[in-house]
């Protein structure tokens, strides 16, 4: 879609009209109806006609406590209706914030998404601009929202395409075409360079399959200065079987989903390039694919990683810790970040604490979760803090190795997972973990099985602009 500034709408001609719950004022401008059959219930619309015949959409905002949510309904609005659209139409935004706006153009913008890029027949989109009347002038906000919307559409893309296509190499050649697209720097670590270098955690996960595992260094610097403000890294699991601790089938097709915090690290470098923010950013994403073979590394093997430190494997579907361990090492001694903030779908146990609404946040610097909190309820994508205590320490000591991968045990499984992690980041001040297992990938009306949610996008970007000078 195409998103423009108008200084007044035309209202013989068809345009979009966002409503509060319960205001009827600004229906009432154009129309004399004193109880319309739409109240601004959050996620409905409704369509009545102009004096000439033109369409009125009324869209429904909904009460206060759905703001940080406008995306949604503008995404369903556009999804059912946008078939309907001549190839012009127009928003009334003048009463509307600029952050509205903004969230109103992403919404639009990721109504565009298709899931079906793999079928044979594909299906045409329409080429429609999108005229916002405002007083202000919202250019920027109506850039920012539509990079943000496509950002997450890529990234959903990624998620929810196939293992047999979407290999580590595969995440690389991404990589490398949208750091050409955006501007900033892109390294793709392969094989040789991963043993020479010493990424000894993620070449064990990756042995069992034929798609060899690749590091993925994005590089995004607004000041020419050696300092890093932010590292992100990302799990880049591109299916996981579970190895030879072999996961039942029920389910397992949806473990292609299992990059999905590697997804949001490549996704937000992008846009973080393209709104140009005044800061040093590195996403690194270790990829690998867990797969069965009779090169697979072994529950009971012991394990060198780059930090150095040796690990005991209990369990081989404890793998997305392991190619973590590495890239957060790498991160630490390659970058020196000032803040450190890992992504990844990790463990079940997050799920089964707080099922698909929040995001489980680890860290031991309070300033960094209060922010992220913040920005979390600001943009619905939640997040909430799970305890660090040391108590949690003694069950990942391992009589053979520095530590062991798994406690074994059918409890505290995130926690266990994020003290795993804590023992990889040599005490850094402003480090931060996040298990998005839960809110990546789920159920929606858009399609018909489970799919991406393109979580985490607004999440880290908003909080990367707190931070940004």
């Amino acid at each position: 879609m195409k998103y423009k500034h108008i200084k007044n709408i035309d209202t013989t001609k068809d345009f979009i009209l966002p409503c509060k719950k319960g205001d009827l004022k600004s229906i009432q401008q154009f129309l004399s109806i004193k109880n319309p059959d739409f109240d601004g219930s959050f996620l409905t619309h409704h369509l009545i006609y102009g004096k000439v015949g033109n369409r009125i959409y009324l869209v429904g905002l909904g009460e206060e406590k759905n703001v940080s949510q406008i995306e949604s309904t503008f995404q369903k609005f556009a999804f059912e209706t946008c078939t309907y659209w001549n190839s012009e139409i127009q928003v009334l935004g003048d009463h509307l914030t600029n952050d509205a706006i903004l969230k109103t153009v992403i919404g639009l913008e990721m109504s565009q998404y298709t899931i079906g890029t793999f079928k044979s027949t594909k299906e045409d989109k329409k080429k429609i601009t999108i005229s916002f009347s405002s007083t202000e002038n919202i250019e920027k906000v109506l850039e920012e929202g539509k990079f943000t919307g496509e950002a997450i559409n890529k990234i959903k893309g990624l998620v929810d395409a196939p293992p047999n296509i979407k290999t580590p190499e595969y995440l690389g050649d991404w990589a490398k075409k949208s750091s050409k697209e955006a501007s900033y720097t892109c390294t793709v670590l392969k094989h040789k360079k991963l043993e020479k270098q010493g990424f000894d955690a993620v070449l064990a996960v990756g042995k069992g399959s034929v798609h060899p595992p690749v590091v993925i260094i994005n590089e995004y610097k607004a000041n020419d200065t050696d300092k890093i403000d932010i590292a992100l890294v990302g799990k880049g699991i591109t299916f996981d079987s579970g190895g030879l601790s072999i996961k039942p089938s029920t389910n397992l097709h949806y473990m292609k989903s299992d990059m999905g915090g590697a997804a949001v690290v490549l996704g937000v470098i992008e846009l973080v390039a393209k709104l140009k923010l005044n800061i040093n950013i590195v996403g690194i994403v270790a990829s690998a694919e867990n797969a069965v073979d009779a090169n697979s590394y072994r529950p009971g093997d012991v394990i060198n990683s780059y930090s150095g430190k040796t690990i005991e494997i209990i369990d081989t579907d404890a793998e997305g810790r392991l190619v973590l361990a590495d890239g957060i090492s790498y991160a630490i001694k390659k970058f020196k970040p000032e803040y450190l903030i890992d992504l990844a779908t990790l463990t079940g146990s997050v799920v089964r604490t707080f099922g698909y609404a929040a995001a489980g946040m680890f860290t031991e610097n309070q300033e960094m979760a209060n922010t992220m909190s913040a920005v979390g309820f600001k943009v619905h994508e939640r997040v909430w803090q799970l305890p660090m205590f040391e108590d949690y320490e003694k069950d990942l000591q391992s009589d053979v190795a520095d530590i062991k991968n798994f406690n074994g045990k059918p409890i505290e499984g995130a926690i266990n997972a994020a003290k795993f992690l804590e023992f990889f980041t040599e005490k850094h001040p402003k480090w931060m973990h996040l298990d998005i297992a839960g809110v990546s990938f789920g159920g929606s009306q858009y399609a018909q099985m489970k799919s991406a949610t393109g979580f985490g996008i607004q999440l880290i970007t908003n909080f990367i602009k707190e931070k940004a000078l």
